[in-house]
């Protein structure tokens, strides 16, 4: 909205700057001596004749041409304009008989009297398209944005419901097992719903604050599976990562996905690295997985890679790489990331 206002400011300063310029040219390029003239012009019509063409160019280009030359009326605009210019004519003529007889008899000076009328109403004309486009573009990129906006709204509102979805599964696990774990696990995933309900709610949250929420969750799956499952994780320490901001819940999925389907081999092992070096973030994860037992993984699987994919696409284009490799026992994901 600011911006906007500024931009109207902009548009109106520099109408007056060109206005004020194109009256007041005769006293600029003139001296007294000459009357100010311009040509066969004298300085004082030059302005009169100014403050016409303003009309013109303002009655064309707000008026006659955003009103009349559409679908419905434009078989009256072409009158409308003759009109405009008829009126400039009649004008000019009675000026120059009331207050300058003389130019009303140098047939020389008509060309320079009238025909700036014509020009201005053909400028007039040019003006309006290109203003018209700048709308019309304008409207299409806030009209992109407010999907853009809606999109990730929805792949948004998708994290919380699948992030959940499988850390119940877990406290399930735990609880059919009657594990002491339990207990922290619940207080854990308290702090985890903390973070996903009161920082994921803007455009971007601190790099660090994202990898303690993914350190987090890790440390949720260690007290899940404690020894059974051998979890190799390389993370910055997060006070070196203050200054960089990110796209809330990006990171997640993949780890998610390397707990869904690396932990039901045997002696499963999952590797997690990530590190930030001149404002690029590289971010790998590699588990096993076993084919025969993964076709029965439920609907939900890739849920959360297709979501990551999209908001990638739509938040970083151009500026991340992701590969995916799946050897068919092994899943192994490389993401670069400029943190712009």
């Amino acid at each position: 909205m600011k911006a906007s206002l500024t931009a109207k400011y902009i548009n109106i300063t520099l109408h007056a700057l060109i206005w004020g310029m194109l009256l007041l040219l005769p006293y600029i390029v003139s001296s007294p001596e000459n009357q100010y003239s311009i040509g066969p012009i004298p300085g004082i019509f030059f302005t009169i004749a100014g403050v016409i063409h303003m009309g013109i160019f303002y009655g064309n280009a707000f008026y006659l041409y955003p009103r009349l030359l559409n679908r419905r009326y434009w078989w009256l605009y072409i009158p409308a304009a003759l009109l405009l210019l008829f009126i400039s004519f009649q004008l000019k003529y009675h000026i120059m008989a009331t207050w300058f007889p003389g130019l009303l008899h140098n047939k020389a000076a008509y060309r320079f009297v009238f025909g700036p009328s014509v020009v201005i109403l053909v400028i007039s004309i040019l003006y309006r398209k290109i203003l018209d486009r700048i709308y019309e573009e304008r409207r299409q990129k806030e009209k992109q944005a407010e999907q853009l906006s809606t999109e990730l709204k929805f792949l948004r509102s998708q994290i919380s419901p699948h992030f959940l979805f499988n850390v119940l599964t877990n406290m399930v696990s735990l609880a059919r097992k009657k594990s002491d774990q339990l207990e922290p696990s619940l207080i854990m995933l308290s702090e985890l719903m903390r973070y996903m309900l009161y920082n994921t709610g803007g455009a971007k949250v601190s790099l660090q604050k994202e990898v303690a929420y993914l350190d987090s969750y890790i440390a949720l799956q260690q007290l899940r599976f404690g020894n059974d499952v051998d979890i190799r994780r390389e993370l910055p320490a997060v006070a070196a990562l203050e200054n960089y901001m990110i796209e809330p819940m990006l990171l997640i999925p993949f780890v998610e996905n390397a707990f869904k389907h690396g932990t039901g081999v045997e002696r499963p092992v999952i590797r997690i690295h990530l590190s930030v070096q001149e404002d690029v973030l590289t971010f790998e994860v590699e588990n096993h997985f076993d084919p025969v037992q993964d076709t029965s993984k439920d609907d939900s699987s890739g849920i959360g890679l297709a979501n990551v994919k999209s908001r990638l696409e739509l938040l970083y284009h151009r500026h991340y790489t992701l590969a995916v490799e799946n050897d068919g026992n092994r899943f192994f994901v490389h993401l670069t990331l400029k943190l712009i």
